[in-house]
């Protein structure tokens, strides 16, 4: 059997994909749908970490310009993630994976505390370690979330499933001639503020930890095992 071009990997999922056709909170059917992708990656041997966003249902950002204590929003954030977290590991245990979540946030009827060596472990025995509550500090996105906890377990990639399949020099759905990167260096990433894949301190968290990232769409169906096994999907940007 082909072994996969990666070891381990962070998948960064965002809170807008897990509310698939809705226009608000998880969709069930789509949460099936992500599970299945997942344990169709995790058959070829990887070992896989995931954070996931809260954009679903509640982005800091977006209530501390509704008057919101930025801090206290951010927070509420963290425990949007969480929510979805759980939504996720639900999914995939009803798959016979086996899981382990672990929040940044101490909450400990629901989760084990993030601790680097025991997710770790975690990950080197099979299991999917899924992380929610952010960095458990405000102020920092999920994106930066993600390049932190993907640096912290010794990650060889960050893929970061979104709603279009790569990169482009414009926005694919309001100019129809933009073009598809299939490769990108992280300077090129980091310096053209038109390129908004990921925030600005996760991409220089990457840029200067040398770990590639791969942008690509979940919903087509197949895409993350083949990126996994080393196919061209999406974009890399390294």
């Amino acid at each position: 059997m082909k072994k996969p071009k990666y070891k381990r990997i962070l998948l960064k999922i965002s809170g807008e994909a897990m509310k698939g056709k809705q226009e608000y909170g998880i969709d069930p059917e789509y949460i099936s749908y992500l599970s299945k992708e997942i344990e169709s990656a995790h058959k070829t041997g990887v070992q896989i970490a995931i954070v996931v966003g809260a954009g679903n249902i509640f982005r800091g950002v977006a209530g501390s310009k509704h008057g919101l204590d930025r801090a206290t929003a951010d927070y509420m954030g963290m425990l949007a993630t969480i929510f979805n977290a759980m939504a996720l590991q639900d999914a995939l245990e009803k798959l016979n994976l086996v899981t382990r979540l672990q929040t940044a946030v101490e909450m400990k009827q629901i989760a084990e505390m993030f601790i680097r060596r025991k997710a770790l472990r975690h990950l080197e025995k099979g299991r999917i370690v899924i992380l929610g509550g952010g960095t458990g500090l405000p102020f920092i996105t999920t994106d930066t979330t993600a390049a932190m906890r993907g640096l912290e377990l010794g990650c060889e990639a960050i893929f970061k499933a979104t709603k279009v399949d790569g990169v482009y020099d414009d926005d694919p759905v309001e100019n129809l001639k933009a073009k598809k990167f299939t490769t990108l260096t992280l300077d090129y990433a980091f310096q053209n503020d038109k390129i908004k894949i990921m925030d600005k301190s996760a991409l220089s968290l990457c840029h200067a930890n040398n770990i590639h990232i791969i942008i690509f769409k979940l919903s087509q169906k197949g895409d993350f095992k083949k990126a996994i096994m080393g196919e061209k999907i999406g974009t890399t940007i390294c």
